[in-house]
């Protein structure tokens, strides 16, 4: 039976409807390498400076700028060098006129110094290592000779040179990461800058994943004639972990009415359901009955190609929670393209995160794409920078929905409306890009 068009419900419609089931998850504390993709559920607040000292940016000599005043090649300034300091060491005693320290990059600034020359601005190289003893030391374990009893600037020394301000970075008392803020590389490294080994994140969702179908067999067991190896699962699981999720496979249901109501049962601990096959009008099609005795349907048809067969509802859970289930059709590309277009923005919404929305590029279409049957086509391309400048868009071979090649050579969706029966070679179009580094 072919469902018409004015049935069927738009994208945007079922995607609002999706997200306005489904909410942010609670928070939970993990570890800092595990919060990477996750959203924070609390404002991380410095409990220090950061820098916790002044300290020097560069290699060179902590000297009072007024002591280099005038200094030049011809007529250096002349410092006594007192003592030499490495990073995570501070000297104890101030720095007295006509004094320097030789300082490393990340050394806190010595008492008394205001300014930092670099050795380039010295007679460094010109001279040998000493034997003069720092004066007053160093506190920790750090006590190291001088490298010589003077050295010669040859350029004045504005005051503040070279020198990094305690609490430059992050004040004690501020918000330095605020709650939402997604966790990249850079918020681990402020967050381990911080003394943090854990933080409070919106706990990744777990998605449990069924296929459906005497027609599936598992990847790496035996396989009748008839049969083809599952590529929905683990293409999807792949697809929920790359989102943020935590995939949760619950293998291959067969067609009857019982094996598939006690998979789906296993699963109605997750927090989300996704099912692979078994939602079009076929004899053999039983997750929309199941779905409706377990459960509610909202919607199973959208005007989309490839992925029409689509449905979502939820199950009622034993502890009385409404589990989301989302129902993608059976032919491979169809199932990815619909996760991508409905499952990601789902598992955005349940990891507190914004910014579901995929890149769109303007394109210039290199092959024909005909779209004659009124649903909103979603062509796979590779999209490449042309000598001009200008982003060009290829279809990636036969557009077939069990073609599932097309979609791994694809880094876009060409993104043809439902009411443009066709895109001509040399057209302007819209692409998705689903693999976004910049064509080349």
């Amino acid at each position: 039976m072919t469902v018409p068009a004015s049935a069927m419900i738009s994208v945007e419609e079922a995607r609002a409807r999706i997200l306005a089931f489904v909410e942010r998850l609670e928070a939970e504390r993990v570890p800092l390498l595990d919060a990477l993709g996750q959203t924070l559920a609390e404002d991380v607040v410095a409990g220090f400076d950061i820098p916790p000292l002044d300290n020097t940016a560069m290699d060179g000599y902590a000297v009072r700028a007024a002591d280099t005043a005038g200094a030049s090649e011809s007529e250096p300034r002349t410092l006594r060098v007192i003592a030499d300091l490495a990073a995570g060491y501070v000297l104890e005693t101030a720095l007295g006129a006509g004094e320097a320290v030789r300082i490393m990059t990340g050394a806190p600034v010595p008492p008394g110094a205001d300014a930092i020359v670099p050795f380039e601005e010295t007679d460094e190289t010109l001279r040998e290592p000493g034997e003069a003893p720092a004066r007053g030391g160093a506190v920790g374990v750090f006590k190291a000779p001088a490298r010589g009893g003077a050295v010669g600037v040859f350029k004045a020394a504005a005051p503040a040179a070279n020198i990094r301000r305690r609490g430059e970075d992050i004040r004690a008392g501020r918000v330095a990461l605020e709650a939402g803020r997604v966790v990249r590389a850079s918020e681990t490294g402020v967050l381990a800058s911080l003394g943090r080994t854990d933080v409070a994140v919106h706990r990744r969702p777990e998605v449990a994943i069924l296929s459906t179908g005497d027609e599936i067999a598992p990847p790496g067991g035996e396989r009748r004639p008839g049969q083809i190896y599952d590529a929905n699962a683990p293409g999807v699981a792949a697809l929920v972990r790359a989102f943020g999720g935590r995939p949760r496979p619950l293998g291959i249901a067969r067609d009857t009415v019982d094996d598939l109501t006690a998979a789906i049962r296993a699963g109605l601990d997750a927090d989300m359901i996704v099912t692979s096959a078994g939602v079009s009008r076929g004899d053999f099609d039983v997750v929309k009955d199941v779905l409706a005795r377990e459960g509610a349907i909202d919607f199973w048809t959208v005007r989309m190609k490839p992925g029409k067969p689509l449905a979502f509802g939820a199950f009622e859970a034993p502890d009385g929670r409404r589990v989301p289930h989302l129902g993608l059709p059976g032919n491979p590309v169809s199932s990815m393209v619909a996760f991508e277009l409905f499952g990601r923005p789902a598992i955005f919404r349940m990891l507190g995160r914004d910014g579901w929305e995929r890149p769109i590029v303007r394109a210039v279409a290199r092959d024909r794409i005909v779209n004659t049957d009124g649903r909103r086509f979603f062509a796979r391309c590779i999209v490449t920078t042309g000598d001009d400048g200008r982003l060009y868009a290829d279809l990636t071979g036969p557009q077939g929905s069990g073609i599932l090649t097309s979609m791994s050579a694809a880094n876009g969706l060409a993104v043809i409306p439902e009411e443009q029966p066709r895109a001509d070679p040399g057209d302007e179009i819209d692409v998705m890009m689903i693999d976004w580094e910049h064509p080349s």
